[in-house]
């Protein structure tokens, strides 16, 4: 009888710092669980400027991800973002809601906000994880 298991995929692109103790994501057929990032550049360094900065590279990282998974925005499905100041998000909601278009268009997957006492790195302003099913986000 043939093995009808699908195979888990590692998904560590080099553009991101090397993980140590996780993976930046997993694939299991056409599903990809991204990892939570935070807003680490390669250097390792929690990037200044603010919560809006902070949102750019995160999410630029959750991408770099996606795309090394063979995934575009579009297919992301789920994303859950964690956040140190709630408040200081919504207070800056329009200017992240604009790099989301520039970075993944104008659908959005289901999505939670959840807001926390700290992340990993105690510069760390916000984190963020997702879920992926490729080919989901229609004609390419």
């Amino acid at each position: 009888m043939a093995s009808t298991m699908t195979r888990k995929e590692t998904v560590n692109p080099a553009a991101l710092p090397k993980p140590s103790g996780y993976a930046h994501g997993v694939k299991v057929g056409d599903v990809v669980y991204l990892g939570g990032q935070t807003a680490l550049d390669p250097d390792m360094q929690i990037v200044p400027g603010g919560i809006v900065e902070q949102f750019r590279q995160a999410f630029s990282n959750v991408l770099t991800t996606l795309a090394e998974a063979g995934g575009r925005p579009e297919d992301l499905v789920d994303v859950t973002i964690y956040l140190t100041d709630v408040d200081d998000y919504m207070a800056h909601g329009r200017e992240i809601g604009q790099i989301w278009r520039e970075m993944a268009g104008r659908e959005y997957p289901a999505m939670a906000g959840i807001g926390i006492t700290r992340l990993w790195q105690k510069e760390a302003l916000i984190e963020i994880k997702g879920v992926a099913v490729i080919g989901s986000g229609g004609e390419a």
